[in-house]
């Protein structure tokens, strides 16, 4: 009697995980302080957030 077949095995790839952007460590977004003032710029303790321009958002360093 022949040995019934074993269905092949088949081995998991997984996605290499891509490399977080210098800038916004992952998050997409940056901060910056809030400056007033025309001639002297004084910074206040208010703080914006803004898309990140290196990553576009993304947070995935640029591969350039």
């Amino acid at each position: 009697m022949a040995a019934a077949k074993r269905p092949a095995t088949r081995r998991k790839t997984t996605k290499p995980v891509p490399a977080k952007c210098p800038d916004c460590d992952g998050n997409g977004e940056i901060t910056q302080a809030v400056r007033v003032g025309a001639r002297t710029g004084r910074l206040t303790d208010d703080h914006q957030t803004g898309l990140c321009l290196t990553c576009w958002g993304t947070g995935e360093a640029p591969t350039d």
